[in-house]
Parts: C-alpha cells; structure tokens; sequence
C-alpha cells in the first residue's frame, strides 16, 4: 500500500435537531462522484477513536467515508454534556444522510452505513428504516439490551440503581446529571465492566479528543430496552455482520440469531474480542473484509 494517502480530509458539520455533529468527510483523489459509507461509533465514543483508520481504508478503495460524532459528545454540540440518548442518535444517523445525500462532492444515492458495538446496533435499525441504502454493516453489534445486561451479571446492573434514581431526580429537576461510568475493572459500577472493556476503550483515546468514560446515568433503561437486532428482518439491502465469537459485550449467540433473519445477511465470525478489531492484525483482517463487501456494493470507479 502507498505511504502516500490516496485521499484529502474534510472538517465538516452538519445540524441534528438544535445541534451541530462534527465530522470528517474522506474524499477519495481521483474519483469523480464517488460513493460513500456513514461510519458512527460504539457506546460513548468519538470519531478520534479509530474510525478514522477504517474510513482512511475506504477511501483508499474509492469510497467516500464520512464518519461522524454523536450529539452531546467530544466536538459536538449539545447540552447537558455526555447524554447518551438512543433517539437522539438515531437522529443524528438520519440527518448525517440528510446531510450527505445534500452534497454535490459525493454520490448520494450510492450510499452504505457501519456501525460498531452500540452503532453496529444503530446500523441495523437505520438501514432498516431506510431502504434506499445499498449496504450496511455491523460491526461487533449491539442487538439485545436484556441479554447484554444479563451478561453484565444481575448484580453489576443493580449497582447502577441508585445512580440512576439519582440521576432520574436531577432530570425532572434540571439539575446536573448523575454520571456512570461508561467501562470499569471487572465487578466495578460501570455499563461495561468485562475485563477488556477498560483496557479496550483506553487503547482507542485520541491526544486530540480526551475520552471521557462517563454518560448520564438515565440511560440504563433505555439501553436494557433497545433491541435493535430485532429490525434485522427489515433491512432489503445487502448487510454485513462481523461478530467476535469471544463477544464479552455482545453475545455472538443472540448477534449471530439475529443476524440470520436479515433476508440479505452476510456474516463473518472472527476469533478476536470486542474491543480488538480496531487495532493490529484484527482490524487488518477486519477492514480488509468490509471493503471488500462495501466495494462489491457501492461499486466506486477505478481511478
């Protein structure tokens, strides 16, 4: 592969409702009106956090990569600050389209989403409710809310109970949130507390955008309630499952059974953890499938 990156960066934002997403357009050089994939990330997480690696790689192929950071997180707008709100994200999803299908550098109507964890559930549900797409993948995702906290284990969810009321309480009363810890060491408060959430989302933390390992903790219900595998029947166009069979977020079994519902479903299992495809061989062997499936859908032209 060249040294030389066969593509130029854009700094871009677009509006969600009040707000403003932050986001990093790919465009790849020499190709006129290219395709693109709208690449957002996993439980609190940042653009920073590696998905510029997978959207450098796409563009390298031809695809145009846009990959964007939720309301109320690192560089976007949104108050209070680290608010995981689950419609609020779906929103973000479906203006980023808004916004890509509005511009004149890209090809709009040759268009793909992927997610990762939590935005590998998001791609589900948004390519599920836009049948324009031409392809989706879902990386490691999220799809069960009640079998991921049953493998959190009944008494790390209930730790989180008396934060929530808390935070319950400054909600109805406009006060400051009450945080929860988004990953911890194993038996700690924490939404994520497998032994290689912490590790796994500290390898990932960008100089440039400091990860902030806290959301709000009202949350919690909302996530044990969101079953976005459940849509996997409603997405017609060609999907991407890649599914870690050590899934210690995600259990592959309830991944790899939703999987099968979507009429067009391609699945690849890989024997590495949650948190380690964004880096070394994983993410190699990883990216190297996605492009090739996103390549054979969008179909970008040869320089």
């Amino acid at each position: 592969m060249s040294s030389t990156p066969a593509y130029i960066r854009k700094d871009v934002t677009f509006r969600s409702g009040e707000d403003t997403c932050a986001a990093w357009l790919y465009l790849p050089e020499g190709v006129t009106n290219p395709p693109v994939v709208i690449l957002g990330h996993g439980l609190g997480a940042t653009r920073e956090m590696r998905l510029d690696a997978f959207a450098e790689r796409f563009a390298q192929a031809g695809i145009a990569a846009f990959a964007f950071t939720y309301r109320h997180f690192g560089d976007s707008t949104g108050e209070p600050r680290q608010l995981l709100s689950i419609k609020k994200q779906l929103a973000d999803w479906d203006a980023a389209i808004a916004h890509i299908k509005s511009r004149t550098d890209v090809d709009g109507k040759r268009l793909a989403v992927w997610g990762s964890s939590f935005g590998g559930g998001h791609s589900i549900t948004v390519a599920s409710r836009h049948p324009e797409l031409l392809a989706a993948v879902s990386q490691c995702p999220f799809t069960d809310g009640l079998a991921s906290a049953m493998a959190l284990g009944p008494k790390a969810t209930a730790k989180g109970m008396p934060t929530l009321a808390k935070d319950l309480v400054a909600m109805v009363r406009g006060g400051e949130p009450a945080m929860i810890p988004l990953a911890g060491p194993p038996g700690s408060l924490a939404l994520m507390n497998a032994p290689d959430a912490l590790p796994g989302y500290e390898a990932l933390i960008s100089p440039s955008m400091p990860f902030i390992n806290e959301v709000a903790a009202r949350v919690i219900p909302t996530i044990v309630a969101y079953r976005p595998g459940k849509s996997a029947k409603n997405v017609k166009m060609p999907i991407l499952f890649c599914v870690s069979n050590t899934d210690s977020v995600t259990p592959p079994e309830e991944t790899i059974r939703y999987a099968r519902t979507a009429p067009h479903a391609e699945i690849k299992t890989y024997d590495a953890g949650h948190f380690a495809f964004y880096l070394g061989e994983p993410f190699e062997e990883i990216v190297a499938d996605q492009t090739e499936f996103l390549t054979r859908h969008l179909k970008p032209k040869a320089r």
